[in-house]
């Protein structure tokens, strides 16, 4: 029986080096084997050393920027920190895929705006990277159009909502509505969870 892959996915700390720690703390107590973090982790307040708590526990740790980074910004933080940013890439653990697209749609003027044909084109551009693997985990900033996280007034993406149709994931991680933190729901055969700040510890 092969291992499930565990992974804390968070979203939407905006710099807040305290979140950082307690997500660090809560990787470590369930024994993850990866932190995927869905963008918007700087922002609002002093971002110095928002990934550290996270590397000084030797954690795996994948990134994209969220409409707060720009994308030159998650670059530096994915190299600067020794992390990989997969905004239009894509990585393999054993029989899981997992590929991913930041910034937003519905943000212009935010270093992290771009248009749907782009948004949907970098999710095309990482998925092509993972054949045909068993399970596949989609990671966004964005929620997908015609979702529970729409309840906010936030239009969601239909990019979004057309990969998840097209490439079929398994999950689809997400953050941005920070309300909506915690929602589960199913979109097709796709689980989509609203990661939100606190974090969630996820089996595939």
């Amino acid at each position: 029986m092969k291992k499930k892959l565990k992974i804390l996915a968070a979203a939407d700390f905006h710099g807040n080096s305290r979140i950082a720690k307690k997500l660090a703390d809560k990787a470590e107590k369930g024994n993850v084997d990866l932190v995927v973090l869905c963008g918007d982790i700087i922002g609002w307040v002093e971002s110095k050393d928002i990934l550290k708590p996270f590397k000084d526990k030797n954690q795996k740790i994948l990134i994209i920027p969220g409409n707060h980074e720009s994308f030159a910004t998650a670059n530096f933080l994915a190299e600067f920190y020794g992390v990989k940013n997969i905004h239009g890439y894509s990585v393999k653990y054993e029989n899981v895929g997992i590929f991913g697209a930041g910034g937003a749609s519905d943000m212009s003027g935010f270093p992290g705006a771009l248009t749907e044909e782009e948004l949907f084109k970098t999710l095309k551009k990482a998925n092509q990277g993972l054949g045909n693997i068993e399970k596949k985990i989609m990671v966004t900033h964005m929620h997908p159009s015609r979702s529970k996280s729409e309840f906010s007034g936030f239009p969601g993406s239909k990019a979004i909502s057309k990969a998840i149709k097209e490439f079929k994931p398994d999950l689809l991680l997400h953050g941005h509505i920070h309300e909506a933190q915690g929602v589960e729901e199913m979109i097709g055969k796709t689980k989509v969870i609203n990661v939100g700040r606190e974090g969630r510890i996820i089996e595939i």
